[in-house]
């Protein structure tokens, strides 16, 4: 059980550099989605790539990992048995998956993950399952990251030029793109680090789109690394186009 102070400051720097326990990593993959943008009858999770639903690409990743020893899958709650049956069952995984149910929004389902993570872990890797060309050399060296640190996350630096727009797609001002990158998963946390702040989110009633800004807002330092750009996370109709052309060009 995390338990919270009655005042919030930094998250204490030398809790992370004093950390060594490194024996037990649980992995979160989060499944949730409603697949909505792809207009479609199946959710985009669940949906094939070269004859392999994109889920069970994901997943085959971080089965093979030898540093993960726990896989938890979210996923909505009516579908425990749809996966169970064409995503975990015929994928022939060597470790167990732990279902966890989905939440309305992504963050929920992320702490429905936490939860189900077992007490002496100490480092969470959270992961898209819509982002299936994920390598195992990217995951051993997003966990090692929160292992020096205590928080890790993969992205890449911004190419385009950045505008900000306002409700009516008018440029308000273009933004520098020095410095600035395109977050990406795996990200990977110290446990007691991330659910702390996913303990503090709930408790104030803050939401963020990754977990990394949960992080942050603790005032703990997150180390970012190079990711790819195949590293996609397939979102719209296009996406499944791009995925494709990665599939066969066998450039992941």
């Amino acid at each position: 059980m995390v338990i919270l102070a009655k005042c919030y400051g930094t998250y204490p720097v030398e809790a992370i550099s004093n950390f060594r326990d490194t024996t037990m990593v649980s992995a979160i993959i989060v499944a949730a989605g409603q697949g909505t943008r792809l207009q479609g009858q199946q959710r985009k999770q669940y949906l094939t790539l070269g004859g392999i639903p994109i889920l069970t690409r994901t997943l085959a990743v971080f089965d093979k990992c030898d540093q993960i020893q726990h896989i938890i899958l979210v996923v909505p709650q009516d579908d425990f048995d749809f996966c169970k049956k064409n995503i975990v069952e015929p994928a022939g995984l060597s470790r167990k998956i732990i279902m966890a149910p989905g939440g309305e929004r992504r963050q929920q389902s992320v702490f429905n993950g936490l939860k189900k993570v077992a007490p002496d872990c100490r480092i969470v890797v959270i992961h898209d399952g819509v982002r299936p060309f994920v390598q195992t050399e990217q995951l051993i060296e997003c966990i090692d990251g929160a292992r020096q640190t205590g928080a890790c996350i993969m992205g890449v630096p911004a190419r385009e030029t950045l505008k900000e727009v306002d409700a009516s797609h008018h440029i308000i001002q273009t933004l520098k793109r020095d410095g600035v990158w395109l977050a990406q998963t795996p990200q990977a946390f110290r446990h007691d680090l991330i659910r702390t702040a996913h303990d503090r989110a709930r408790l104030e009633g803050y939401s963020a789109t990754d977990d990394a800004s949960l992080v942050e807002r603790i005032g703990a330092a997150v180390k970012i690394i190079t990711g790819s750009r195949n590293n996609i996370k397939i979102t719209v109709k296009e996406d499944l186009e791009t995925a494709d052309w990665i599939l066969a060009s066998g450039n992941r």
